[in-house]
């Protein structure tokens, strides 16, 4: 019962983050106010996409990087109170033969616990001391919280050998807790502890722009995207001109080269667009099929195929689903608003119908 608490109070601390080449996972101190993971989770990004229980997506700066203890820190979502206060544990308490938790969100699967114990306390690696588990730490974990038996961060889930059965390593808590105090005076500004002298170095204070100017040695500070990846070009960039027209940040919507993501009301409509086959094609995934009483939905969406003109009714496995399809070579601003636009309206409205009057079921989420 106790470990079923603690992984129930720390749903709403854990966080999932991407960058446009990877994912990871990262845990909310409300002491510090502010997001904890791994550097290799963000590694030189000025900006990650996190996502909470309770918050949605949105763009978090990162503010602070560590490249030796594999640290980042990033902004608190926006707006959002519904946090646990998450405690440090005192990681000189922890004994081999220690029961704990790895939290975080392995190959993208939201929210998920292994439980394992302490194999040694302090396993050197490259001058650093490491927690070593056989707690299962998976692509995903990293940077999420790994916590004790009275629920507190003793650790930062870091890194794994591969091959080794199990063999993972967590950057201890007073590690954690000494980066965050040494940033609390710089709060707000961008920062980078250097790798060898360990000076915390601002923007503001660089000498020029490669090196520590206390050792000399070369930083990486965050930065930007490529020119050469943002903004998007031809027909991939005229569809995030539409989005940003109907109000969506295109880099929260998408999932991947020519591909986006939407939830519109209580609709997910998927964009796509293959260069080979010239077409522009929204998909929105409405209700699942009712257990009964089919016949007479099909009669309906039959029938409501016949009178659309823009729009299309058909079946992806158990789901219903709307589309629109447009040519390549006739998109264009205008005429794309105008297409979402009452896609995502006759979504919301279908979806809606189809329960109510149908029996359809609602498409299963994943919190």
């Amino acid at each position: 019962m106790i470990i079923q608490k603690t992984i129930e109070r720390f749903q709403n601390a854990v966080v999932q983050i991407a960058i446009k080449t990877g994912n990871g996972t990262g845990f909310y101190l409300p002491s510090y106010d502010l997001i904890v993971t791994n550097y290799h989770v963000v590694r030189e990004k000025r900006q990650a996409i996190i996502k909470g229980r309770n918050f949605d997506k949105q763009l978090s700066r990162v503010v602070f990087t560590d490249e030796r203890h594999d640290l980042a820190f990033l902004m608190p979502p926006n707006n959002v109170n519904d946090f646990p206060n998450l405690r440090l544990g005192d990681y000189k308490l922890l004994h081999a033969g220690d029961t704990v938790l790895a939290i975080g969100h392995p190959y993208g699967l939201n929210y998920t616990a292994t439980q394992g114990v302490i194999s040694k306390i302090d396993r050197v690696q490259q001058g650093v001391h490491y927690i070593q588990i056989d707690a299962a730490i998976n692509p995903g974990n990293s940077g999420g919280p790994l916590v004790n038996g009275r629920g507190e961060v003793v650790g930062v889930n870091t890194f794994i050998i591969r091959g080794g059965d199990n063999l993972g390593f967590a950057l201890p808590s007073s590690y954690l807790k000494e980066a965050l105090d040494l940033y609390q005076p710089m709060r707000g500004k961008t920062v980078v502890r250097c790798p060898s002298c360990s000076t915390l170095v601002t923007e503001q204070m660089r000498d020029n722009e490669r090196y520590c100017p206390n050792c000399g040695m070369e930083l990486h500070f965050p930065k930007e995207d490529a020119a050469t990846d943002l903004p998007l070009s031809g027909i991939a960039g005229t569809i995030e001109d539409i989005l940003r027209k109907l109000e969506f940040n295109p880099e929260l919507v998408r999932s991947g080269q020519h591909r986006w993501e939407i939830t519109e009301g209580s609709a997910k409509v998927k964009i796509t667009y293959n260069p080979d086959n010239y077409f522009v094609i929204s998909d929105a995934f409405l209700c699942r099929l009712p257990k009964s009483g089919i016949g007479p939905l099909y009669t309906y969406l039959l029938r409501e195929n016949y009178t659309m003109r823009t729009e299309l009714f058909s079946l992806q496995g158990d789901s219903v689903v709307l589309s629109a399809l447009l040519y390549d070579l006739d998109l264009t601003v205008e005429r794309g608003e105008t297409m979402f636009r009452n896609l995502f309206r006759r979504a919301d409205f279908y979806d809606s119908l189809l329960i109510k009057e149908y029996g359809c079921l609602p498409i299963l989420v994943e919190r």
